[in-house]
């Protein structure tokens, strides 16, 4: 009879506890305001909507908000139309002042997009005036046009856009005249020597090239750059009675490395858009008016 009843005594004991416990997991706790006078302040630098998040009850929302933050320091997002950057090629009428023998000169237009991508157009002018070494003729190719079409990607996205390290691929046309002139032919068995020319000659060429550059800046939106590139003609125009030596914007015909070395001016564009360092503010290119992104006129 004892036994009975401390077993019953154990199962009303047990059904209250797990009464209790059933009521707790439904109540809601309701925030006591804290006795002590101090102010807990949030972090230094955390964002106004993120402390209201965390008031509001949100925590939530509140970390989705600090980790998008921190993801943006870590990879900041350029707007689409970053910049746009005028070059212009100055080896070529350096080394021609030296002694060169062929000039190629050109501009650009570069297109830069989200800081990574960009479209790039050049035109420009080409011409030469040689007698190679082991050729019996003098070379004279005609002022003619040329143009290059193509992208260059950004390594350096992540980095101010002043300073780039890039590589792109090209696609160039040129349609040129040339002539051939000072032959010098010799006939061994009449023992006889002859000069003659090949006149107004026409060709076209089709050629592409993978390079590689950096462009840093020299003053305010005022940038220099380098250019190495591979290139090779795909085809060209072979006429009846000779072959164009030199390409307009190509070079020598069998050249396969070329360099150019370029000054730029950069407009930029957005730039209310452009990321910020968190902390302070960046020094960004002027706009054409004069004043930096983000300063006051």
């Amino acid at each position: 009879m004892k036994f009975r009843l401390y077993m019953i005594a154990v199962v009303v004991l047990l059904t209250s506890f797990a009464l209790e416990a059933q009521d707790a997991g439904q109540r809601h706790v309701t925030p006591v305001k804290p006795s002590t006078n101090k102010v807990l302040r949030p972090a230094k630098g955390t964002k106004e909507e993120v402390v209201q998040d965390y008031l509001s009850g949100d925590t939530a929302a509140a970390r989705a908000r600090l980790r998008r933050d921190s993801l943006k320091r870590v990879y900041p997002r350029y707007p689409k139309l970053t910049d746009v950057t005028v070059g212009v090629n100055i080896l070529d009428p350096v080394l021609k002042l030296f002694g060169q023998k062929y000039c190629s000169f050109d501009v650009s237009a570069t297109l830069n997009m989200w800081n990574r991508l960009q479209p790039v157009l050049e035109l420009g002018l080409g011409y030469a005036k040689d007698r190679p070494d082991d050729m019996n003729f003098t070379y004279k190719g005609k002022l003619s046009p040329y143009v290059r079409l193509g992208a260059n990607y950004n390594m350096m996205f992540k980095s101010d856009p002043r300073y780039q390290v890039v590589l792109g691929l090209r696609m160039g046309y040129s349609t040129f005249n040339y002539d051939i002139t000072a032959i010098d032919y010799s006939n061994p068995y009449w023992d006889e020597n002859y000069t003659f020319a090949i006149k107004d000659q026409s060709s076209h060429a089709l050629w592409g090239e993978f390079l590689a550059g950096l462009r840093v800046n020299v003053w305010r939106n005022i940038s220099a750059g380098w250019q190495v590139k591979y290139q090779g003609i795909f085809n060209y125009k072979k006429n009846s009675s000779s072959r164009p030596w030199y390409v307009p914007g190509f070079g020598p015909r069998d050249r396969r490395w070329g360099f150019s070395f370029s000054l730029y001016y950069t407009i930029p564009l957005q730039g209310d858009k452009w990321p910020k360092k968190q902390g302070k503010q960046p020094r960004q290119p002027a706009t054409p008016g004069g004043t930096a992104i983000g300063e006051a006129k």
